[in-house]
């Protein structure tokens, strides 16, 4: 018996996986079932099949536990990221929301959330239903193994403008008190304009200095006559002092990387003390860095200010 035509559309529709549900609706007699599966078929999770016996892909693992919470489950978290491309690829376990009170448990590769935050628009593409990407944010930095991952996750894809902060801060301000203490500490760092980790790791650091009161991020620079400059990473307007974190990783694209590059120039054109800072150093010599900052810091109070004019971004200064 060949399987029936709404079988194979489906699968088509599927990557090629499956249900026993699915499968007996079609007509599907249970013993063909048993027959492919211990030959032609694999099983991926109980009641799931996928119509080979090859290694599954990670849609197809993704199609697989859809399938199994049910059709009012949505990938959450970590796995939903990796839906979006903003995450690590696809790894065990995948994570998955059931609405309440359906009931939390780990199947397998499966670890399945019940949640009574059933009002988030959630998308769908194909088989698959994903959380929001805020959401997904915020519950991925929640679960991640330490507070700098955290930080790195939720700060990174505010400034990449993956997500907007209000989103994220809407859902950090719903969910349980859990974990609530390293995402209300991420999402002060993205609103106070750190670009990356590196950055706001050196300004926790140069913060403890009382030489370095007065820290900005990101803030806009014109000259007296209305010059654009490009921005420095962190600023101490007192004395026009601008940090900048050079690293080819922490910028999208070759051009910004260059142009990052070529702004110490332009600033140095202006009369700004620039010292330049590497992410390396920052984590294995955070003493070399305070002691190259307060020396730029000696540089700049030894001649007058220039008139340069910083506003800070979105109307913040570091906040320690």
């Amino acid at each position: 018996m060949e399987l029936p035509e709404e079988i194979l559309r489906l699968a088509d529709l599927q990557s090629d996986v499956v249900s026993r549900a699915q499968l007996g609706a079609a007509g599907v007699p249970p013993g063909m079932v048993r027959w492919h599966s211990t030959r032609h078929w694999r099983s991926l999770l109980p009641g799931i099949l996928m119509l080979n016996t090859g290694s599954p892909t990670d849609q197809q693992r993704l199609v697989a536990a859809q399938l199994y919470a049910g059709a009012d489950a949505w990938l959450r978290g970590e796995s939903a990221l990796a839906c979006y491309g903003a995450g690590p690829r696809l790894r065990s376990p995948v994570q998955l929301y059931v609405p309440h009170p359906h009931r939390a448990r780990r199947v397998m590769w499966l670890s399945i959330a019940a949640t009574r935050l059933t009002n988030e628009r959630v998308v769908e593409r194909g088989p698959l239903r994903i959380s929001c990407r805020p959401r997904a944010v915020v519950d991925a930095a929640a679960d991640a193994i330490d507070d700098r991952q955290a930080r790195a996750l939720l700060v990174g894809c505010v400034q990449e403008r993956f997500v907007r902060l209000a989103d994220v801060q809407h859902w950090v301000g719903v969910r349980r008190r859990n974990g609530t203490v390293r995402l209300n500490a991420a999402l002060a760092e993205a609103a106070s304009g750190a670009w990356s980790l590196p950055e706001s790791d050196l300004a926790r650091l140069l913060l403890r200095s009382p030489r370095l009161a007065g820290l900005m991020a990101n803030p806009g620079l014109t000259t007296h006559d209305r010059i654009r400059l490009t921005t420095p990473d962190l600023w101490i307007d007192e004395v026009a002092l601008a940090i900048m974190v050079h690293s080819r990783r922490f910028h999208s694209d070759v051009l910004d990387w260059d142009s990052t590059v070529l702004a110490d120039q332009d600033l140095r054109d202006a009369d700004i003390e620039v010292v330049p800072l590497t992410p390396h150093v920052i984590t294995t010599d955070p003493a070399a860095c305070r002691a190259a900052v307060h020396a730029g810091l000696d540089r700049a109070l030894r001649r007058p200010r220039p008139p340069v004019i910083a506003t800070p971004r979105d109307g913040l200064a570091w906040a320690s």
